[in-house]
């Protein structure tokens, strides 16, 4: 379970010094990638340089994957990916998998699996289309791309965003102090990732 978060944060962090990841086209000092990867594999929601305004389409998109992962844990993924490529999940993978989760038993593993996937990818495809009318009446077709970041990481708890500007940083989301969408949604997303997947098991 170490080596997995470690091996996908320094992955991400390796992605996101590359130039292509940054809005400027420059390299990103090893560090400060580094940091923010690991950031978005443990949804902590710090930042060293803001989301929306230094890091390019393609690197906020490599953010969000981290965040994805994180939020549904490096183990969750991994027997997802095994899932999708038609392998037999092993029992010691049931078992890690188990562990991950905190699980009553091993058994069900897998159909808990795809109960999580289903959950997470239909929750968050809600709560973006529910953010669609504020986001893109401000930012037009971009606003798709603000819904879906925002619902992944609301609902993953991770805390970033991507509404800061050169001359705004690190704004959050503080230009919807008085938008009562946007803080339900947002807030909604929040708890209900927040009491996690074998909470929704048992409702």
């Amino acid at each position: 379970m170490i080596l997995g978060f470690a091996g996908v944060i320094l992955l991400g962090a390796l992605v996101l010094m590359l130039p292509i990841a940054t809005v400027q086209r420059i390299w990103t000092p090893f560090h400060e990638a580094l940091f923010t990867s690991t950031s978005a594999v443990c949804v902590t929601g710090l930042v060293v340089q803001d989301t929306g305004s230094y890091w390019s389409a393609f690197g906020q998109t490599v953010i969000l994957l981290l965040i994805q992962i994180g939020g549904l844990g490096v183990i969750t993924g991994a027997v997802t990916f095994l899932m999708l490529a038609g392998r037999n999940i092993t029992l010691k993978e049931r078992s890690a998998m188990q562990d991950a989760i905190s699980a009553p038993a091993v058994g069900g593993i897998v159909r808990l699996t795809r109960f999580i996937l289903r959950g997470t990818l239909i929750v968050e495809l809600l709560g973006a289309l529910a953010l669609l009318p504020v986001f893109c009446r401000d930012y037009g077709l971009r606003g798709v791309w603000m819904s879906v970041f925002h619902s992944v990481s609301a609902f993953c708890n991770a805390g970033f965003d991507i509404l800061g500007r050169a001359d705004a940083l690190y704004p959050s989301l503080t230009a919807y102090a008085a938008d009562p969408l946007v803080n339900i949604v947002i807030m909604l997303l929040i708890i209900v990732g927040g009491i996690g997947f074998l909470t929704w098991d048992d409702i």
